[in-house]
């Protein structure tokens, strides 16, 4: 099967789990690659290296310690290649379950401009914490988030854009289990510290909220609606 999906991992240091994702990945994914993006500036880099290879890293200055910022520039690199037709994301403690999760969601993408998520165990169909989406998305909005948003209500986004789209599928019986501290199922550690603090969340809930009441927004659907 042609590997026409790309996902993108951002991380900062958890070789571990990479090194975990990854295996999981290589069992179970069918039409997808993988890229781990590592800040240059983490103390764990080499380890990275060492452990995922360095043709599953792709290295990015990224001083907001987020992981809007290095979706965004990653995926815009990506796109200088016409080889992926679908992009997805996942946070370094996503672990799919299902075998051929990837060939399944890209097939629930019908429309040009159409996303689609599976059950993370967590939030379920609440939320995409782990998402794909066409290539068409992409290009509209200049990467896979919105501008200025730094961490959070990303997935908040992605449900409002598939909604706004009427171009949204979850797939209830596709396991991509989100092993999350607040799931109970990861400790807390300095990242998630880190990107989870009270001002990190209403900076991006303002940018969410002015993002989707903006005339670019509206533009970005027009345009995605026409395809």
């Amino acid at each position: 099967m042609d590997k026409d999906m790309i996902t993108f991992v951002p991380t900062r240091g958890r070789p571990d789990n990479a090194l975990e994702l990854l295996n999981i990945y290589k069992e179970l994914s069918t039409c997808s690659e993988l890229v781990f993006i590592i800040d240059s500036s983490d103390p764990a880099l080499n380890e990275y290296i060492e452990k995922v290879g360095l043709g599953n890293c792709y290295i990015v200055d990224n001083e907001t310690r987020g992981m809007a910022y290095p979706l965004n520039y990653v995926s815009n690199r990506y796109q200088e290649s016409e080889r992926y037709k679908f992009y997805c994301f996942m946070g370094d403690d996503h672990r799919p379950r299902t075998h051929d999760w990837d060939g399944k969601l890209t097939q629930a993408m019908s429309k040009p401009a159409s996303l689609a998520y599976a059950n993370d165990l967590f939030q379920g169909k609440n939320l995409p914490t782990m998402i794909a989406m066409t290539k068409a998305i992409v290009t509209e909005l200049g990467g896979m988030t919105p501008p200025n948003m730094r961490h959070l209500y990303l997935d908040n986004f992605w449900l409002r854009l598939g909604n706004d789209l009427d171009a949204i599928a979850y797939l209830d019986d596709v396991i991509v289990e989100h092993m999350h501290p607040v799931a109970g199922k990861a400790a807390m550690d300095e990242g998630y510290a880190t990107v989870n603090a009270k001002e990190v969340y209403l900076a991006d809930k303002v940018q969410f909220l002015q993002y989707t009441s903006s005339a670019k927004y509206q533009e970005v659907l027009n345009n995605l609606k026409a395809l």
